[in-house]
């Protein structure tokens, strides 16, 4: 990690353990993900992956040596990948996350919306995490930013560790409403969306997005 300082390298060895190793450890050691029955098969992980390099049974002719040199390759190929992911890119994106977070009065007295000057970054962790570190956790319930057509969105903040469910969705009334209708709905010109389940919607502009979120917060 070059141009690294000790405290990204230990912000890297820890979420390398925690989402690649762990998991890799607890299946060796036949420690389920959940005590509840799993809704559905994930044959897919690495360990299912690697698995699936084993010489077939009924091979006549089995190559365990060639066999395992493909699963030491499949298998360092994804430690280095998931290595320079989270070097190159789930990490720089610590630094943006930390200044919009910092500054998140400033966009919104209350403190409940974070402005991201473009969208992209992946912002959901870093921001649990900085809250955590603030004393604030589930503080902040909207986020905007621009997206690749100039547009901007305004998007709820999850609940961690719960999948699709939003801290603070987006008002029911306004939900699968879209373009000019949305905008009569709700008074603010520009609006393109609201998703169905109302956790992200879109605006074409900055204002338009910070009000969609403004009015959000109001109606809650």
């Amino acid at each position: 990690m070059p141009n690294s300082n000790e405290d990204h390298k230990e912000i890297v060895y820890k979420r390398l353990y925690e989402y690649f190793m762990e998991e890799i450890d607890a299946v060796d050691n036949g420690i389920n993900a959940t005590e509840e029955k799993p809704k559905y098969h994930v044959t897919t992980t690495l360990g299912g992956r690697v698995r699936d390099l084993n010489p077939a049974w009924n091979d006549s002719n089995q190559d365990f040596d060639g066999q395992f040199v493909k699963a030491t390759e499949l298998v360092g190929s994804e430690l280095v990948n998931r290595v320079d992911g989270m070097v190159n890119r789930w990490l720089p994106a610590l630094d943006i996350v930390r200044k919009a977070f910092n500054k998140r009065h400033e966009v919104h007295s209350s403190g409940k919306i974070v402005k991201f000057e473009t969208g992209g970054c992946p912002w959901k962790e870093h921001l649990y995490q900085l809250e955590k570190q603030a004393g604030c956790e589930g503080e902040v319930q909207y986020v905007i930013y621009s997206d690749s057509n100039g547009s901007w969105r305004v998007q709820a903040v999850g609940v961690q560790g719960e999948g699709f469910t939003s801290r603070l969705p987006l008002p029911e009334s306004w939900r699968g409403v879209r373009d000019e209708k949305l905008s009569e709905l709700t008074g603010i010109p520009e609006c393109i969306f609201v998703h169905a389940s109302g956790f992200i919607g879109g605006n074409k502009t900055e204002e338009g997005a910070m009000e969609m979120a403004r009015q959000a917060l109001q109606m809650k």
